[in-house]
C-alpha cells in the first residue's frame, strides 16, 4: 500500500512505463516522476496511511477549479493513497504571468459555490475537518474551521477564552456578507506555479465554498505573491473595503492548522492573532 504500481498508472495514461524517479512531494506525501514512452510524464504522490478522502477530495476539487477556466494539473487517476496527475513543466513567474494569475484568482472566485462548504471530505492542509454546507459564512468558518482546528491545536485555556470571545463576535471581524466564492484553501506559494508556455496553474487545492478572504490573506501570509498579483486581483474583482485590515484575522485558519501539526510557535502566533481581535 501507499506507493502506486507504477505499471497501473501507465494503463491509466495509456502508454508504458520508460523509467520511474522520486520527486520532491511536499511536506505531507511522497511523489514520483514517471516518465512514458510516448514522451509523457506523470506526477505521483503518495501517502501511506493516508486520511480517508484526503487524495480523491483533491481530484474532486482540481476538477472543480478547472471548471471556473482556471489552469490546474490533469487528473490522471486517484486511490485512497496516491493521486496521479499530468507532469508540468515550470516556466518563469514573469511580470505578465503574475498579472494573469490575479486574474485567474479572481475567476476562480467569481464562479462561486452552491452554499458554504462541499460534497466531498474537508481538509485543512492534512488536518480533516467538516465541510458540512452551510448558508451563513460566519457559522462554516466557526463550525467547521476554527472550532475543529482549535480541538486540534490543544489551545491553552487561556487562548480558548480568547478564541469564545472572538467566536461570538464572528460577524463584526468578517466584514460584509458575500455569496460563497469558489476557494483554493490553501493558497500559499508552494501551490501556485506557471508552466512553460507561461500560464498560472493552481495545485494542491482544499477547496470549498468558502469567503474569498481566505484565499487573499493566505497569499500574503507567507509571501511569495508580488503585489502585482494583488493588483490584478482587485482590478478584476475588488473585494470589500478594509479586506487589508481583516487579512490577520483570515489568517487564524492557516496558523491553526500549523499549530495543531506543530504546535510551538504556531499557538503563540494564534493567541497573537486573538489579541489583537480583542
Amino acid at each position: 500500500m501507499g506507493q502506486p504500481d507504477p505499471s497501473h498508472i501507465a494503463r491509466l495514461a495509456g502508454a508504458d512505463v520508460h523509467t520511474t524517479r522520486r520527486v520532491s512531494g511536499g511536506y505531507v506525501s511522497d511523489a514520483l516522476r514517471i516518465e512514458m514512452t510516448d514522451g509523457r510524464s506523470v506526477f505521483v504522490k503518495h501517502t501511506r496511511d493516508a486520511p480517508a478522502g484526503l487524495f480523491r477530495s483533491e481530484a474532486a476539487a482540481l476538477a472543480w477549479i478547472a471548471d471556473a477556466g482556471v489552469r490546474v494539473p490533469q487528473v490522471i487517476g486517484v486511490g485512497d493513497e496516491w493521486l496521479a496527475l499530468e507532469w508540468i513543466d515550470e516556466g518563469e513567474f514573469t511580470a505578465g504571468a503574475q498579472e494573469a494569475l490575479g486574474r485567474a484568482i479572481a475567476r476562480m472566485h467569481r464562479a462561486g459555490a452552491d452554499r458554504f462548504g462541499a460534497p466531498w471530505d474537508g481538509f485543512a492542509g492534512p488536518v480533516p475537518v467538516p465541510n458540512d454546507a452551510r448558508d451563513d459564512w460566519p457559522a462554516f468558518l466557526a463550525e467547521c474551521r476554527i472550532i475543529p482546528l482549535a480541538h486540534a491545536s490543544n489551545l491553552p485555556p487561556d487562548t480558548w477564552r480568547r478564541l469564545d470571545d472572538a467566536l461570538g463576535r464572528l460577524p463584526d471581524l468578517l466584514g460584509p456578507p458575500e455569496p460563497p466564492a469558489r476557494v483554493h484553501g490553501d493558497l500559499w506559494a508552494g501551490n501556485r506555479m506557471v508552466d512553460d508556455s507561461g500560464t498560472p496553474v493552481l495545485i494542491d487545492p482544499d477547496a470549498y465554498g468558502g469567503h474569498r478572504e481566505m484565499d487573499l490573506a493566505m497569499m500574503a501570509l507567507f509571501g511569495g505573491f508580488p503585489q502585482r498579483v494583488f493588483d490584478a486581483y482587485c482590478e478584476e474583482f475588488p473585494p470589500a473595503p478594509g479586506w487589508e485590515e481583516r487579512r490577520e484575522f483570515n489568517q487564524l485558519v492557516p496558523i491553526l492548522v500549523h499549530a495543531a501539526m506543530y504546535g510551538g510557535k504556531w499557538l503563540a502566533d494564534a493567541d497573537r492573532i486573538l489579541r489583537n481581535a480583542a
